[in-house]
């Protein structure tokens, strides 16, 4: 028999109010694992994004994350509805910039970001993982075109 890491879905609404509930409920799955505040803010800072930036943001919009745990990670995937052509990117806005800076905090806290898919809905995985000494891998961006890593 297979071993399954616990993992939690959830759907949200295309709304801004959303994000705390986003919030609230990654915060309850991870019940006091190491990881919860950082993913937590990650599924801030991504859910954001895809209210922002996608189709999630339209009235009829949801974005989806999945967590899943274990004793070593915790991985975090939030999707989003598609409608955009542009794919995610960390960005290096000026100092007076309002936006611009989500994807920058999630690879900063993540050991590893990756994104995938195309303009029919992405989803962007960060990986938390606990201490052990390894080296932090380069973000991994996939594209129509292939992988860039």
């Amino acid at each position: 028999m297979e071993d399954v890491l616990p993992t939690h879905h959830r759907i949200f609404h295309g709304d801004p109010q959303e994000l705390r509930a986003a919030r609230d409920w990654t915060r309850a799955a991870l019940n006091g694992h190491p990881h919860a505040d950082d993913a937590a803010l990650i599924v801030t800072e991504l859910g954001t994004n895809a209210l922002t930036h996608t189709a999630s943001g339209e009235p009829a919009g949801t974005f989806r994350i999945t967590l899943t745990t274990s004793e070593l990670i915790t991985v975090i995937a939030v999707t989003d509805s598609g409608g955009t052509s542009t794919a995610p990117e960390i960005q290096q806005p000026s100092g007076n910039a309002t936006h611009g800076r989500g994807l920058g905090i999630v690879d900063t806290l993540a050991d590893n970001v990756m994104v995938y898919g195309d303009s029919a809905g992405r989803t962007i995985t960060a990986e938390l993982r606990l201490p052990t000494g390894l080296p932090k891998p380069a973000p991994c961006y996939t594209h129509p075109g292939g992988q860039q890593c």
